[in-house]
């Protein structure tokens, strides 16, 4: 699966690049999508890739949004997040598009006085679904923020990237504030950091970018060995806080790649599953036609 980089996204769309951003440390841009869509003469349809930048994006319009192995259906408008871990994209249903949106780097929102780190943030956190579709009254309020990066980007202040990073935090945290509150205040005990470091480890694993890649953990006692636990205690704390045991967990997140794989790269089954951890093809068809009812090449289609 091809991951694009902010090079090759201005190529993409022929957008131009900001004078004097290229002395800032990372990266960033707004854009107008109506602007941007009559300079590429081409409908607002994404390639389905992973992306070596950060995104928000304001979407006005009816659209499919495809994130990881999910579809969310947007009726009229909606926020969404991307992180360079998940491939996403989204197909319109209709040529009324409109909407606005920013990218950056991670190195341009580390400047930020607050220290911030990204996949810290529970916006960004893998296993969610950042999509959160908004009322006219709510789109209006993101919609000023967005016009105030515009605004500030052709500004001659000195300190205008600073003021810039602030609003960019300031849609994090509306989109945030759109999360349902497990997702932003989870228990803080011994036993949801145990679930919490588990649930680190085994998205770090991921994505697969190459078929010479693979697993460096694959089992329940690989995990629990790297956190110095006994892998029963690691059972007991995840099925306690998560309700699934560590071989569910694990072979949940290994499915979700896999499917993936299977659709959007040109590796065959072998290599997909070797990246996977499984020396037989036959054991990954096993696998995953006992978790999703398909052969994988059935799956590919």
């Amino acid at each position: 699966m091809k991951t694009t980089t902010v090079e090759e996204f201005y190529r993409e769309t022929s957008a131009l690049i900001p004078e004097g951003i290229s002395k800032e440390i990372g990266h960033f841009n707004v854009f107008d999508l109506e602007e941007l869509v009559g300079r590429a003469g081409a409908k607002p349809v994404m390639p389905y890739n992973r992306r070596a930048y950060y995104k928000i994006s304001l979407i006005k319009g009816h659209n499919r949004a495809e994130y990881a192995d999910k579809t969310i259906e947007i009726e009229k408008s909606a926020l969404l997040f991307a992180t360079p871990k998940i491939p996403y994209n989204y197909i319109p249903y209709d040529t009324k598009q409109s909407g606005r949106f920013c990218i950056f780097t991670g190195e341009f929102l580390v400047q930020a006085k607050s220290g911030v780190m990204l996949d810290e943030l529970p916006i960004f956190k893998s296993g969610g679904i950042p999509v959160f579709e908004v009322s006219d009254g709510a789109a209006a309020e993101i919609d000023a923020i967005f016009k105030k990066m515009t605004n500030e980007l052709s500004s001659d202040y000195a300190y205008k990237y600073d003021l810039l990073r602030n609003y960019v935090l300031e849609l994090i945290h509306y989109g945030q504030k759109l999360q349902p509150a497990t997702a932003l205040y989870p228990a803080h005990n011994a036993s949801a950091r145990v679930s919490s470091l588990f649930a680190e480890l085994l998205e770090r694993q991921f994505p697969i970018e190459s078929p010479r890649q693979k697993l460096r953990l694959r089992t329940a006692k690989d995990y629990a060995d790297t956190l110095a636990i006994h892998v029963n205690h690691l059972n007991k704390v995840l099925k306690e806080n998560t309700g699934k045991t560590t071989t569910e967990m694990i072979a949940r997140r290994i499915i979700q790649e896999a499917k993936i794989l299977l659709k959007q790269t040109d590796w065959n089954i072998s290599e997909i599953a070797y990246s996977l951890g499984f020396e037989e093809i036959a054991h990954f068809s096993n696998f995953f036609r006992k978790r999703t009812s398909f052969s994988p090449a059935a799956f590919r289609g």
